[in-house]
């Protein structure tokens, strides 16, 4: 990735008596919150990369490429009255963000967002040519290799068999059961619909090793002594926090074990007034989840106004940890649901989820065209 920062003024900056708000990392939670503070404040986003991505429809990506150009956006295109600073903060300071360029930001309330580390892209350009390059990599394959049985692992595959029925999907997990965050029945079910498209699915494994073949596939050793041919493979595990500058900043009292930012119910840094913290790098006991992360940002922006506006922090919103709701999509049409008193599998959960994966419905929410994209 390039070292030299992109600024990008998008306007003067709004009300809010000219406070300053400086919102680190430009996933789900931080680019809703700088959207919904660009007209109240003086907002500026911090993001090593100058677009805002859906990670739930990435998948589909991989497959129809053209998909991405519309759940692939600009943070311009919706950060008309802010500020982008296409950079990697690196240090905080009781008033200050500095970037990996040395530059200083001020702020009177900070905003951290910054997830989970992904080394995606500096531009939109180069993450839309990764998608045509991962969907040439698919079209050429006879046989893929998917490492890992999370909710990536299992849509990706699914989105392979449904797209692509005549290519060999092979799934190799090291739990005893897929999607093992959810309950067993809908873990089960997912099985037997990854099954009937043909997935061969193998638990209680991993991959220890791999070598090229006679045939020009590579040879992939298990770690039950099984070998498995196959001309590409996806790795679909977990990716660790975003959060280990953190450990030389003024926050780093405010980590947790695990390397999540400690917050109270206001989803305020714990120990700091003008500090928040949302999405996945929270220490919240719930699922880190996309949905989870814009009602973070609901709550953290709404308690920001609150504040900005002079009011008692007895006013403040507090944020309740939800109940699992799931919905893991199943190729275009299907999806394997689980909702706190039952589990569904099929054409009904895929209605909610699959046609177009709250592509539109998330655009709309942008204040984009939820279908057209003009670039």
């Amino acid at each position: 990735m390039e070292n030299n920062p992109v600024e990008l003024g998008l306007g003067g900056g709004g009300g809010g008596g000219g406070r300053r708000v400086v919102v680190i990392g430009g996933g789900v939670g931080g680019s809703f919150i700088a959207k919904s503070l660009q007209f109240n404040a003086d907002v500026t986003l911090v993001d090593p990369k100058d677009y805002f991505e859906m990670p739930w429809a990435s998948l589909r990506g991989m497959v129809e490429p053209t998909f991405a150009e519309r759940s692939v956006i600009h943070h311009k295109d919706y950060l008309t009255n802010g500020r982008l600073v296409v950079s990697k903060a690196i240090d905080i300071t009781k008033s200050e963000v500095l970037t990996a360029e040395g530059r200083l930001l001020a702020y009177d309330y900070l905003v951290i967002a910054t997830g989970h580390y992904d080394p995606l892209p500096k531009t939109r350009n180069e993450r839309l040519a990764e998608y045509q390059e991962e969907n040439e990599k698919i079209k050429a394959a006879s046989s893929i290799l998917i490492v890992g049985g999370g909710p990536t692992g299992v849509e990706l595959a699914a989105e392979i068999a449904v797209d692509f029925p005549e290519k060999k999907v092979t799934l190799v997990h090291d739990g005893s059961r897929l999607l093992e965050f959810i309950g067993p029945k809908a873990a089960n079910k997912t099985l037997d619909w990854l099954r009937s498209k043909n997935v061969e699915v193998k638990l209680q494994q991993s991959i220890v090793s791999q070598s090229s073949s006679s045939d020009g596939s590579t040879a992939y050793l298990t770690s039950s002594g099984e070998s498995i041919y196959a001309d590409c493979h996806f790795l679909c595990t977990g990716k660790p926090l975003a959060s280990a500058w953190l450990t030389e900043t003024i926050l780093k009292d405010s980590l947790d074990s695990s390397g999540r930012l400690k917050v109270d119910e206001n989803l305020r840094v714990k120990g700091w007034k003008n500090i928040f913290a949302v999405g996945d790098i929270t220490d919240l006991k719930e699922l880190k989840q996309a949905y989870l992360a814009q009602k973070h940002a609901q709550i953290a922006t709404k308690n920001i106004k609150l504040l900005m506006a002079g009011e008692k922090e007895s006013k403040m919103a507090t944020y309740k940890s939800h109940s699992v709701k799931v919905i893991v999509s199943l190729g275009r049409q299907d999806a394997v649901a689980q909702f706190p008193f039952t589990t569904l599998i099929g054409l009904i959960p895929g209605l909610i989820k699959s046609k177009d994966l709250f592509v539109g419905k998330t655009r709309k929410a942008m204040g984009l065209d939820p279908h057209f994209v003009n670039y």
